[in-house]
């Protein structure tokens, strides 16, 4: 497998990391494939329970699309490269396991986008988001016209796509872009403990709520809702929820198999 993208395993939480610094973890077509195939396997590993995003280097996160690749290309060779971000991105969203971003650095156009394909993102105090795609004469081509107006709101994400504004982690907390904010020095250890935690939760149920919350997101209420009893309903088939209301009762530790 390729080394852009690096793949570290403790316990039951994986770590990937977009691993080119010298520019500034930018995508290109091969990281794109390479992250690809690294969240394929992740797919097909069931002893993964929760999965954490970053990139190497202190600078960046991910800086964005390789403009130098981007420059020369055609409208029919620009859609092809655009329905591989959205593969990539759709393949990372779909995963069975919850994934969080950990943003170091620059999270601009293509890297703000993969960060919005995560089920959600802490970041560095030094962090920075944007789609300043507009400045180059285009648009987002990963899907960032559409996951940031479902993460911060339609009328803010208007304004930061119009605009091409670059702003602060902290006001990437303020509009909801991230969950949360740490001293750089601190965030990979919180993101871990806390993908800890949630690998220590009932696999199908966070896998469930996963999907649940995913589908339910452009339905009505009531449908949306109907999606929810069915779920709550399945989690009631599996070992896991005999042994985690068990050992609530007997108070101690569930012990879950993911059956």
């Amino acid at each position: 497998m390729s080394e852009l993208v690096l793949s570290e395993r403790q316990g039951a939480v994986a770590t990937l990391t977009i691993n080119r610094p010298d520019k500034l973890n930018a995508l290109d077509v091969e990281v794109l494939a390479a992250l690809r195939g690294r969240v394929e396997e992740l797919a097909g590993d069931t002893s993964v329970r929760c999965v954490v995003l970053t990139g190497a280097g202190a600078k960046a996160f991910v800086a964005g699309a390789d403009i130098s690749e981007m420059q020369d290309l055609d409208v029919d060779a620009s859609r092809a490269f655009a329905e591989q971000g959205h593969a990539t991105m759709a393949a990372l969203e779909n995963l069975r396991v919850p994934v969080i971003a950990a943003v170091k650095g620059f999270a601009l156009g293509g890297g703000c986008e993969l960060a919005l394909a995560c089920d959600f993102i802490h970041a560095s105090s030094k962090a920075r988001f944007g789609q300043p795609e507009v400045k180059l004469g285009v648009i987002p081509g990963f899907g960032g016209t559409q996951r940031l107006a479902r993460r911060v709101g339609i009328g803010r994400a208007r304004e930061l796509i119009y605009s091409g504004a670059i702003i602060r982690a902290d006001e990437a907390l303020r509009i909801g872009l991230v969950n949360a904010v740490h001293a750089p020095d601190e965030l990979m250890g919180q993101v871990s403990t806390l993908a800890e935690t949630i690998a220590a939760m009932g696999p199908f149920a966070v896998a469930k709520a996963k999907e649940v919350l995913r589908e339910g997101e452009g339905m009505p209420l009531p449908a949306a809702n109907a999606l929810e009893i069915e779920g709550f309903a399945q989690c009631f088939g599996t070992a896991d929820q005999s042994e985690g209301m068990g050992a609530f009762l007997e108070k101690r530790d569930a012990a879950f198999t993911g059956a």
